[in-house]
């Protein structure tokens, strides 16, 4: 949901409703916490956005790695077969 737009803790509690309040709350502060997104108040409300900083670097050090792998070898493949 916070891929889409930032959204209140108000509405992703309507949208989790077999869960309590608490326990949303509770898997924001996780989330807070792992600095995967990003909190900001005004006033009463609450606006939480996704953090993409710490996933783009989980990608650049771990699975960019295996993709430009798999991409070389999709081209030599390709290479191969146009019999080049």
């Amino acid at each position: 949901m916070l891929k889409v737009r930032a959204r209140t803790t108000g509405e992703l509690v309507d949208r989790f409703r077999p869960l309590d309040r608490c326990t949303v709350m509770q898997h924001l502060r996780v989330l807070e916490k792992a600095d995967l997104i990003i909190v900001k108040r005004e006033g009463r409300l609450r606006w939480n956005y996704i953090n993409p900083l710490p996933i783009k670097g989980l990608h650049d050090r771990w699975i960019g790695v295996f993709a430009d792998s798999a991409v070389d070898l999709i081209a030599r493949m390709k290479r191969e077969i146009e019999g080049y």
